[in-house]
């Protein structure tokens, strides 16, 4: 498993499309935390997030030969999150309904503040990160998957273009708009 270590992602769809379990097993390591951040970021919901992931992969174990090498690995893999996790939020707004946290108070956890730091500037910068993600999940739908998947997941537009079957400048506007959006909705912070 070690040598597989040093293998691209095609090497090891490539290798698994052979039946190597351990190639799947290294993708699965690769991607997990970075589709359940990126899927996250739609549904406002880590456990669902979670599982949306774990069906990703179920997908991709059962359509291991429907991977073709004319894409790359990771824009296929995050196409297939994507549509799961716009699936999701269609069945929800059918659905109305609402989830509320089950967090009760012994579940919070407690973190000591090291009062050697600057907590002033810490507190602004968890305020201002959480008042960026509320921002984000303000946009209109197309600005909040290009958001997402440009600023937050730090994809290329060529990846972009191809995960969401559009022009690169199309992508590179709705960068540019969602930006602007974002700078409008979120220039009390600079005050």
């Amino acid at each position: 498993m070690n040598d597989l270590k040093d293998k691209t992602d095609e090497q090891l769809i490539a290798a698994f499309q052979q039946d190597d379990e351990n190639a799947f097993v290294l993708l699965v390591e690769r991607y997990r935390d970075r589709l359940i951040n990126f899927v996250y970021r739609f549904l406002n919901d880590m456990t669902d997030a979670e599982d949306l992931v774990q069906e990703t992969f179920v997908k991709v174990y059962r359509k291991k030969h429907s991977y073709r090498e004319i894409a790359k690995f990771s824009t296929w893999i995050y196409t297939i999150a994507g549509n799961l996790a716009r699936s999701e939020l269609r069945k929800r707004k059918r659905r109305k309904t609402y989830t509320m946290s089950s967090l009760g108070y012994e579940d919070t956890e407690f973190t000591p503040v090291d009062t050697g730091k600057d907590t002033e500037g810490i507190v602004f910068n968890s305020y201002a990160g959480e008042e960026i993600m509320k921002a984000i999940d303000q946009l209109p739908e197309p600005f909040k998957t290009i958001t997402i998947l440009r600023d937050i997941q730090e994809l290329s537009y060529e990846d972009i273009s191809t995960i969401l079957d559009i022009p690169m400048g199309t992508v590179k506007s709705r960068v540019n708009r969602a930006r602007l959006k974002l700078q409008e909705t979120l220039s009390y912070l600079r005050e």
